[in-house]
């Protein structure tokens, strides 16, 4: 992996992880397209890059994560259920990494519910909420929802948000409590595909390698900035429409280029 391809990817990452597009669907066609040589290394960048990311909500939302004891709490309870049956269906889930149709339709569906949703709630006044209003049972539903996101292509940033929506959480609060609840997930994670690395493929970094996972870092952590503040901004103002658009035409655009056979021989869990 070059010093330009890690750029890309860094970008990619930090631009789509907190959007609901689904981040792993554009990391997938964003490497098959470069050519990227799959390795142990290019497996580890791609999901160690996340920490960038979420050191930018911490960054953010330095505040709110200083606050009181009880957020944690509901951090906690949240990430509960997505670090069970993360361990319970591994193998379901990387047998589902490995399928690009399937990364294509939870794109589209996904896509038709957010159109739903921008139009269900466009006839309803919502009443303005703040992450204080999100009780344990509460965090432990949205914690479900986040268990969705493990399909790839369903975006766990966009389940997340559904889930916060569905609990009677106003968009804004829904999607900042999945910026936080992304934090202890996605660490876990990280820390996950690090110990893989270097304890079952007795895997070691080299300079070079070490030099591009702290340049990718740095580079989704800046980036991660931006978006997150443009998509509160956004999304305050028009909704989650244009996500709905992009989700779709993304997922038919996959389904497109599978079916002429431009992802023969890539394999999706390489990434």
């Amino acid at each position: 992996m070059s010093y330009l391809q890690a750029l890309i990817l860094a970008i990619i990452e930090g631009i789509t992880e907190f959007l609901p597009v689904s981040s792993t669907g554009h990391i997938i066609i964003g490497s098959s397209v470069m050519g990227i040589a799959s390795s142990p290394f290019v497996k580890v960048f791609t999901v160690a890059i996340q920490f960038g990311a979420i050191l930018s909500v911490l960054v953010l939302y330095w505040r709110r994560f200083l606050q009181n004891f009880s957020f944690y709490v509901k951090l906690l309870v949240a990430f509960i259920p997505a670090a069970f049956f993360g361990l319970l269906l591994k193998k379901q889930i990387d047998a589902l990494l490995e399928n690009i149709v399937v990364v294509a339709l939870a794109l589209i569906a996904g896509g038709v519910i957010f159109l739903w949703l921008d139009r269900f709630f466009a006839h309803r006044s919502l009443r303005e909420t703040s992450v204080d209003d999100v009780t344990l049972p509460r965090a432990f539903r949205i914690g479900m929802f986040q268990v969705l996101s493990m399909v790839p292509g369903v975006s766990r940033s966009a389940a997340t948000i559904i889930g916060g929506l569905t609990q009677g959480l106003s968009p804004t609060t829904a999607a900042e409590f999945s910026f936080f609840l992304a934090v202890p997930t996605m660490f876990a994670a990280t820390c996950k595909s690090l110990w893989d690395y270097i304890s079952d493929e007795g895997g070691t970094f080299t300079s070079q390698e070490l030099g591009l996972l702290a340049f990718g870092n740095a580079i989704a952590f800046v980036v991660a900035m931006i978006a997150i503040r443009a998509f509160i901004g956004y999304l305050t103002k028009h909704g989650f429409r244009v996500f709905g658009y992009y989700r779709i035409a993304a997922g038919i655009i996959i389904l497109l280029l599978w079916k002429s056979g431009y992802f023969a021989g890539v394999n999706v869990g390489d990434f």
